[in-house]
């Protein structure tokens, strides 16, 4: 689907806030609320937006450490990086993993309440799969940008 500026600004406008009334989003682009409506309906229907959620404030989840583990697979072969990508998917402290190039095979952001709780992280997923050849861990120090957003070039 091409995407003009008007759906671009909408798009901008909704990651910022997503509840905002359609009323004002339509002043905001400059439609008449029943086409910036159909117009959001139509960015919906497409799959361009694909879900709407609530942030929740990551302090209340008592996750006070975040950690970068990069991971290197004994062999490069779809079916172990798939086995791979299934039990990562199911590990609650995984908050992103990528498949990635260079050294590593996968990169994942971690968040756990302590070191006790990465250790045990490690035991149940990363010690228990065969096929990891090593990971290595690094600790954030803090976190200097976070965002949602995925800027729409035009």
């Amino acid at each position: 689907m091409e995407l003009d500026k008007i759906d671009r600004k909408i798009l901008a406008i909704l990651q910022r806030n997503n509840r905002i009334a359609n009323v004002e989003l339509a002043e905001e682009v400059g439609l008449s609320p029943p086409a910036c409506h159909k117009r959001v309906k139509r960015l919906r229907d497409d799959n361009i937006i694909v879900g709407d959620v609530s942030i929740v404030n990551p302090e209340l989840s008592g996750n006070k450490l975040t950690l970068l583990v990069s991971v290197e697979m004994e062999r490069d072969r779809k079916d172990v990086y798939d086995a791979f990508k299934r039990v990562v998917s199911k590990a609650p402290e995984v908050r992103h993993c990528y498949q990635i190039t260079g050294s590593y095979d996968f990169m994942m952001v971690v968040t756990v309440p302590d070191i006790q709780a990465y250790e045990s992280f490690v035991d149940r997923v990363l010690h228990t799969e065969a096929n990891i050849r090593k990971f290595q861990t690094s600790v954030s120090l803090r976190t200097v940008k976070s965002s949602t957003e995925i800027h729409l070039n035009k």
